[in-house]
């Protein structure tokens, strides 16, 4: 089933946007030094960089976030976000990669905001629940999308060979790296995305095959 980006982004923002409370300061564990009042900043300008992208097809913006009313703020952008990407999905736009579409940015800030959640209910102690489906998609734009990216702007060294990546929870799988596989990690796709990301440590127990060319497969960075 296709997922449906822009209304799950709709979502994922108000929930976010549900945990800006009083404590801001609280750190952010796998954002530097970064706290929650300083996430909910990257993650607002990123919402009013994008829609300018869309709107404007340019990718130079860099607004500001103010000193003071974040969480208004951040409701604000998620609106001017989400009404941007209310364009249709094939509409072209300035992005960093292809596909040049609004669709692109559906995506990009869907997941984008997916992962934030996860820090800012990481920082204060809330459970998550991650949709597989999703995490899936999230998995694959890594492959996709980043690690290229990453490649091609000198922060990765070309892959020496692929790793498979197993979704316990999907019966999917996605090839990291050219040629056939020389190993395989297994994992939910939730347990994979995060740790993709560097938000969990890869599942090393779950290695199988060449261990030692995998592990240089994933040496990283993979993403920015």
């Amino acid at each position: 089933m296709e997922l449906d980006h822009l209304a799950i982004l709709r979502r994922e923002l108000a929930t976010f946007h549900g945990y800006l409370g009083d404590d801001l300061d609280v750190a952010v564990e796998h954002c530097g030094d970064w706290t929650l009042g300083d996430l909910t900043a990257h993650l607002g300008t990123g919402n009013l960089w994008a829609a300018v992208a869309v709107t404007e097809r340019r990718g130079g913006y860099r607004p500001d976030p103010p000193e003071s009313g974040l969480p208004d703020w951040f409701a604000e952008t998620a609106r001017v976000l989400t009404s941007a990407l209310e364009a249709d999905p094939a509409t072209e736009a300035w992005t960093f990669a292809p596909p040049h579409t609004v669709g692109f940015w559906r995506r990009r800030r869907c997941l984008e905001t997916l992962v934030h959640r996860w820090d800012a209910e990481h920082a204060l102690g809330l459970p998550s629940v991650l949709d597989p489906a999703l995490c899936g998609d999230g998995i694959a734009e890594v492959i996709e999308v980043f690690v290229p990216r990453m490649i091609k702007r000198g922060g990765l060294a070309p892959l020496p060979a692929a790793v498979r990546f197993t979704a316990t929870d999907l019966g999917a799988c996605w090839m990291l790296g050219p040629g056939d596989p020389v190993a395989e990690l297994t994992g939910t796709a939730p347990e994979l995305m995060l740790a993709l990301w560097n938000r969990v440590p890869m599942p090393w127990h779950t290695l199988t095959g060449d261990q030692d060319t995998a592990r240089k497969v994933l040496r990283g960075p993979l993403v920015p």
